[in-house]
């Protein structure tokens, strides 16, 4: 028997670093306004009739005990289910270490969906996102709240994250997103540690970003592209001002400017935490060509969608 689990990759819009626990516990709440895409990590899981666990990443594990285990994704999820030795193969639709979009998140989120079914334990996705967040603040204390319930939870909406209450979903019309624009990710080439920049920032700078969310929700429901724009480069300018490793690097500069002086480009920000990993940008419909040649030689690029769907998994 194999298993296979996939999780979205999140992009968050506007109100990233009032889900961390330090904004939260200071200022009684946090919101972002964010979407899973349609790109996505995977998990296989399956027996595999030796006395090994086998853990197969850029790197092999084999090994005999789950807490010999170096891939912290894998080995705290086998320990928290108690598993015992299977294979676990780690895949995804982009190259994702350090990207900004979540994607250690989205693996945690799609083991603990593989292993619950291994088990034979039916979990909502509410819950799965719930014990994949505890899961991974065992090994990464300031992943924020939107990272699990924005992977693994579908469609585009609206989280708040009540202090020592369980967050709360209101679901936004994505048409105002996909009839007006393409978007797409342009990798910055520069893998970065999440922790490392999230260490530096300063949670009172992030407070302004709370108000962004409520600008953004009533702009898209006044159906005003114009305000939503705005909104969304001003919640950019304020991150990056909410720590100095956000867009120090000089070909994050390059690229920051490249876009900010566009006039192809609507709206752009750098996913995650910042430091490296990839742009967004929101251009017109059908401009593929176009954003190519402009933009080509700055890095990858890739189009994405939102998903409706979150976390899935099935028996083969």
């Amino acid at each position: 028997m194999m298993i296979i689990a996939k999780c979205p990759l999140r992009i968050s819009l506007v109100g990233g670093s009032t889900d961390l626990q330090a904004f939260i516990d200071k200022y009684q709440t946090g919101s972002v306004i964010s979407f899973p895409s349609d790109l996505y990590t995977y998990i296989s899981v399956h027996d595999n009739h030796t006395d090994s666990y086998i853990i197969n990443y850029s790197k092999r594990e084999v090994v005999e005990r789950p807490e010999q285990i170096k891939n912290e994704v894998a080995r705290e999820p086998l320990l928290y289910f108690g598993v015992g030795p299977v294979t676990i193969s780690f895949n995804t639709d982009i190259l994702s270490e350090g990207s900004g979009l979540a994607s250690s998140t989205s693996y945690t989120i799609a083991i603990v969906k593989a292993l619950s079914m291994y088990q034979g334990i039916n979990l909502s996705d509410f819950e799965i996102c719930r014990i994949a967040l505890e899961i991974e603040r065992r090994f990464n204390p300031l992943t924020g709240y939107q990272d699990s319930y924005g992977s693994g939870i579908g469609g585009f909406k609206r989280i708040d994250f009540p202090k020592d209450r369980r967050p709360f979903f209101r679901y936004l019309d994505v048409a105002f997103l996909e009839e007006k624009y393409d978007m797409y990710l342009i990798n910055t080439g520069i893998k970065r540690s999440s922790t490392t920049v999230l260490q530096t920032v300063n949670v009172d700078k992030s407070l302004p970003l709370l108000a962004l969310v409520d600008e953004l929700e009533k702009a898209m429901e006044a159906n005003d592209y114009d305000t939503f724009e705005g909104i969304l480069n001003e919640g950019w300018l304020k991150k990056k001002a909410t720590s100095s490793l956000i867009a120090d690097d000089p070909h994050i500069r390059q690229m920051d400017e490249a876009f900010s002086h566009s006039q192809r480009v609507h709206a752009v920000k750098l996913c995650g935490a910042g430091g490296g990993g990839y742009f967004l940008i929101l251009c017109d419909k059908h401009q593929d060509a176009e954003v190519h040649q402009e933009f080509g030689k700055l890095g990858k690029i890739t189009k994405i969608r939102a998903n409706p769907v979150g976390v899935v998994g099935s028996h083969i």
